[in-house]
């Protein structure tokens, strides 16, 4: 975990809090947060920034108190940079920034969302098929196990 205690801990979110449930995102980058009060489906990271699909106006939060040991762990399934998404292990209070707006520059255009569709079918599937490879190279192992 980044010690660093001089920067925040920040939260996005389409609704109106004083305190995380445990389970929430939180993030140390204001902008990736903002974007998440979005609501977004997709989010496209860049070096040209971050855009994404989301249309609904939110709020964005800051952590109102300490993070100490255990009480955020890394996103098991994000997919964004390590170290960006954490997820909270018990409630954290919240204090309001203020309320978030979309920016017509950060919308996904149609022909981005699209492709970027296909790429995750894409990735899934690839997935999927090394999950099936990886069973029936388990249950070969099983019955070869078996056979001695």
């Amino acid at each position: 975990m980044n010690r660093d205690h001089s920067k925040p801990w920040y939260h996005g979110s389409p609704l109106k809090l004083k305190v995380l449930r445990k389970g929430s995102t939180i993030t140390r980058d204001r902008d990736l947060a903002r974007i998440f009060s979005h609501k977004p489906t997709i989010v496209s990271v860049s070096d040209r920034g971050m855009k994404h699909d989301g249309s609904n106006p939110g709020f964005l939060y800051r952590i109102a108190e300490e993070i100490r040991e255990g009480d955020i762990y890394p996103h098991p399934r994000s997919s964004i940079e390590e170290g960006k998404e954490w997820l909270t292990a018990r409630e954290l209070r919240v204090e309001l920034i203020g309320l978030t707006q979309v920016a017509e520059e950060e919308k996904l255009s149609d022909k981005e969302l699209e492709r970027l569709r296909k790429l995750a079918r894409s990735e899934r599937k690839h997935v999927q098929e090394e999950d099936i490879q990886e069973e029936s190279i388990g249950i070969k192992f099983a019955e070869l196990s078996t056979l001695r």
